[in-house]
């Protein structure tokens, strides 16, 4: 599946079906995982329905269905190269560079 070619709200959409069907194969009703997530019933409906949450509310869900572990799959740390290591010499890089440009 091409996500890049899709609009945010096909994303969207998509994964409110993945919450529900892994809701679905835990045996969770709706009210079920509202109760685990701390969340109302209706904002369980409406996220499987491909309606917009926030990032907290989806994590909530997430923490839910036991499933926070998967943010590990989909967005895992990136590595630093041998190069930016080599730059960085122990320090922590704080901020993006960004685009300069020149007078």
């Amino acid at each position: 599946m091409d996500l890049s070619s899709m609009t945010n709200e096909a994303i969207i959409k998509i994964l409110g079906e993945r919450i529900q069907q892994k809701r679905l194969n835990k045996n969770l009703s709706q009210e079920d995982l509202s109760k685990k997530a701390g969340v109302s019933r209706r904002v369980i409906y409406q996220m499987e329905s491909g309606h917009p949450t926030t990032l907290m509310t989806l994590i909530s869900v997430l923490r839910g269905l036991n499933a926070l572990g998967e943010i590990e799959s989909f967005l895992p740390p990136s590595k630093l190269s041998p190069i930016q290591l080599a730059k960085l010499e122990g320090r922590t890089r704080q901020r993006a560079s960004g685009n300069r440009k020149s007078k």
